[in-house]
């Protein structure tokens, strides 16, 4: 499989095949509203509006597992973050990135970049980079911000 084989839900509920990815750099990250972490809203903002247009796209999945720092339903969480953040990337139906319950692309996701601490998520902002041609190139953790990826996505496009 590859990941433009997966369906992902937004945030009305609809498929959404992630084949429409197919040919951008993407970077997937499963976030929440009320993390330490939630600033890094800012930076992947600042990054989207700088290489959208060179075919970037940030896919934004909260995520209430961790310390249920993203309690909210969808509405809500999209409203936080376009609110505060100004964020215009893709946002998606809140998921489970671990567990019995976890998104299908997560799994995918981890199988192809476990990380040292092993397959499973440790907490919100978990980035994972993904080239053109659909491979997953990178697993980052949540205290690597956002421009601190920045070189590495410059040359992937």
């Amino acid at each position: 499989m590859s990941i433009y084989d997966y369906k992902v839900k937004d945030m009305e509920g609809h498929d959404v095949s992630l084949e429409k990815f197919k040919g951008k750099v993407l970077l997937i990250v499963n976030t929440a509203t009320g993390c330490g972490f939630t600033p890094q809203y800012d930076g992947l903002e600042n990054l989207y509006k700088t290489y959208h247009d060179k075919g970037f796209e940030i896919l934004d999945f909260p995520c209430n597992q961790f310390a249920h720092q993203a309690p909210g339903s969808d509405e809500e969480i999209q409203n936080f973050c376009t609110g505060r953040f100004g964020v215009t990337f893709s946002q998606f139906h809140k998921i489970d990135v671990n567990g019995g319950h976890e998104e299908p692309l997560y799994t995918y996701l981890k199988s192809q970049a476990g990380g040292k601490l092993g397959n499973q998520i440790k907490w919100n902002f978990t980035k994972f980079l993904v080239d053109r041609k659909g491979n997953v190139v990178g697993r980052y953790a949540p205290t690597k911000t956002p421009e601190a990826l920045e070189s590495e996505i410059v040359k992937l496009l």
